[in-house]
């Protein structure tokens, strides 16, 4: 093993986890080794000294290593160039007609490359990094990934980081991109705020779910909750809605959603932006005897972390009572939860006769889709959930 390579000693707990493919080494698990910079490169070990794995150090996250290979095998420019290049040839095969151009290229863990995200807007790719560790080691390998997006078309590549309320924006590669682009969903266009959008921009992890709501509104009255840049609100409008009610504290966010239904061709003065707190609006829609056909509510993580767990499932089953109670008889509602840390049994439980106060029936219970892959044995993975009842 070359000697700039530093070794870490993990229990049996977090070497049979690397093992089964868990991405993650928790600081816990790490019974010894010599300091590591941010994204360092390390080999893990056993307590009997079998070698586990090579890793990317992160010394001052929880998450203290992510692991990117088994045995010795190193990570190097031809890992990460193999690694991209199998990645990318499963989104164009999932988006090959065109009909869809803003999607994941790459899913970090997924996708076997760890704390590494990187989006597409048209040709535009938007690269988001997990801690300090991943920025390190994406400045490290950032030629390899330029040459892996441009050659499938990306003419700008931004690395987006930063905190979530205010994001920095680094030119990688290109041209500054605009602040806002459009782009395309199973056809339908749609706007995006790169400068100050979340995640990436949109959350491209609801795009199956939306297409969902649209097939379900026709003929219906929608209410749309944490709108966001109305991704549901447009679907469900083009889908024959009667009339869509968006509700969001963001009043940008409905400037975002108005331009997304001007460009595909609905009028938003047909339907209602709200800028409110859901909660509060529930309260005053069922005080005033208001009631939906088709309730969507997609709120923010209730669970950042395990130690919020309980107050987030109180969170959910408070809102979703109060979306059932202005729920129309024979009425769909849509519920949605992105927290890692509230699995689908538990937010199942979110939704049952007790929780919500009637008895409804779970048609369906979606996930994320295909081009957010994940890992058998990694559970975080599975973060969404988008369960259908009525």
């Amino acid at each position: 093993m070359p000697k700039s390579i530093t070794e870490m000693v993990v229990n049996r707990h977090g070497a049979d986890a690397a093992r089964r493919g868990h991405p993650w080494i928790w600081r816990q698990a790490i019974v010894r080794g010599a300091d590591a910079a941010p994204g360092d490169e390390v080999q893990i070990v056993a307590e009997d000294r079998e070698p586990v794995g090579r890793a990317i150090a992160d010394p001052k996250s929880p998450i203290a290593m992510r692991v990117w290979t088994l045995g010795r095998a190193p990570i190097d420019a031809a890992l990460v160039r193999a690694r991209l290049a199998r990645a990318f040839a499963v989104r164009a095969r999932l988006f090959g007609d065109g009909a869809t151009t803003a999607y994941r290229l790459l899913n970090g863990e997924g996708d076997r490359c760890p704390g590494i995200v990187i989006d597409r807007y048209g040709d535009v790719a938007i690269v988001r990094t997990d801690g300090d560790a991943a920025a390190a080691h994406l400045a490290r390998v950032a030629p390899v990934v330029v040459d892996a997006l441009t050659a499938i078309g990306v003419c700008t590549v931004v690395h987006r980081s930063g905190v979530k309320s205010s994001p920095l924006r680094e030119l990688v590669h290109g041209d500054a991109p605009p602040d806002t682009i459009e782009v395309k969903e199973h056809g339908v266009p749609f706007v995006v705020d790169l400068a100050k959008g979340q995640k990436t921009g949109a959350f491209l992890d609801q795009r199956e779910n939306r297409r969902r709501v649209g097939e379900m509104a026709r003929a219906r009255r929608v209410l749309n909750l944490f709108s966001y840049a109305g991704g549901f609100s447009l679907r469900a409008a083009l889908g024959g809605a009667t009339r869509v009610t968006s509700v969001d504290v963001a009043a940008n966010a409905h400037a975002t959603a108005q331009a997304s239904f001007r460009l595909a061709g609905v009028d938003p003065s047909k339907h209602g932006f709200v800028t409110a707190d859901a909660f509060a609006f529930l309260a005053s829609a069922k005080k005033r005897g208001e009631s939906w056909d088709l309730i969507v509510s997609d709120p923010p993580s209730f669970a950042p972390s395990e130690k919020s767990l309980a107050r987030a499932l109180s969170a959910y089953r408070s809102l979703h009572r109060a979306c059932v109670d202005v729920l129309a008889p024979n009425g769909i509602f849509c519920a949605s939860s992105c927290s890692s840390h509230v699995d689908a049994e538990r937010f199942a439980s979110t939704l049952d006769d007790a929780a919500i106060g009637a008895s409804l029936r779970m048609i369906a219970m979606h996930g994320a889709p295909a081009d957010h892959p994940t890992l058998p044995a990694w559970p975080e993975g599975r973060y969404l959930k988008f369960a259908v009842l009525e």
